[in-house]
């Protein structure tokens, strides 16, 4: 009896120098919070946004006579108001390369008529100047992210509604293709909504017109473009 009341006490013993050798260690060695590790904001992904801008818009006439006789006509620019929409998608990798795809369209109100004063067309009844309808993009987008930020530059196609007037009972309207360039900045408020600025530059080129007395027309239409816009990033 004495002995296994002996080898019960040593067993005590035992135990609460473990817990006390436990106790002092835990005092010289703190187990340190675990801090949880925030997720760098991605760019992958399909969105959808709007977009509001002014264009400045720049046309430029060549009018021939039937003898060929030719006349420039600067008529000058035509600036308003625009808005519109876009869709899209980005891939990201290599960690922080972003290549991207978009195609908008945006409802203007940029254009302008004007009174021409000399040559064959100087007081007539016929309206000279250009309007733009409307006109849309389709863009690669290659940018370069800094988590929530990206810079970006862009280019593609564009195309567009211009008219650029009536002459001898012609209608010039019609949708012409040409190209765009640009550059911009997108911003990742949330890990869904995103804002951007964007300037763009469009030449919508022109076309050539014969009218029934054999004078000719040729017309270019072309304008700079800022727009800001947000998405939403599926």
């Amino acid at each position: 009896m004495l002995k296994r009341a002996l080898a019960g006490v040593s067993a005590l013993a035992l135990l609460g120098c473990g817990a006390a050798s436990a106790a002092d260690l835990a005092t010289k060695y703190p187990v340190k919070a675990v801090v949880p590790v925030v997720p760098v904001f991605s760019w992958t992904g399909f969105y959808i946004g709007a977009n509001v801008g002014y264009g400045w818009g720049n046309n430029n006439y060549d009018f021939r006579t039937a003898a060929g006789v030719p006349y420039n006509y600067n008529i000058g620019g035509g600036d308003g108001w625009l808005g519109g929409g876009q869709i899209g998608y980005n891939y990201q990798f290599a960690n922080n390369v972003v290549l991207g795809v978009e195609a908008d369209i945006d409802w203007t109100g940029v254009g302008d008529t004007n009174t021409i004063t000399v040559g064959p067309l100087a007081n007539r009844t016929n309206t000279q100047g250009a309007t733009l309808d409307y006109f849309g993009t389709i863009r690669a987008r290659v940018g370069y992210a800094f988590d929530r930020w990206l810079p970006y530059i862009t280019g593609g196609a564009a195309w567009g509604r211009t008219s650029f007037g009536t002459y001898y009972g012609a209608d010039t309207a019609s949708t012409n293709w040409g190209w765009t360039v640009g550059a911009g900045l997108e911003y990742a408020i949330t890990n869904n909504f995103t804002a951007k600025i964007e300037y763009l530059y469009v030449d919508l080129g022109g076309n050539n017109y014969i009218f029934p007395n054999l004078s000719t027309l040729d017309t270019s239409f072309d304008m700079s473009v800022l727009k800001v816009g947000v998405n939403y990033k599926f």
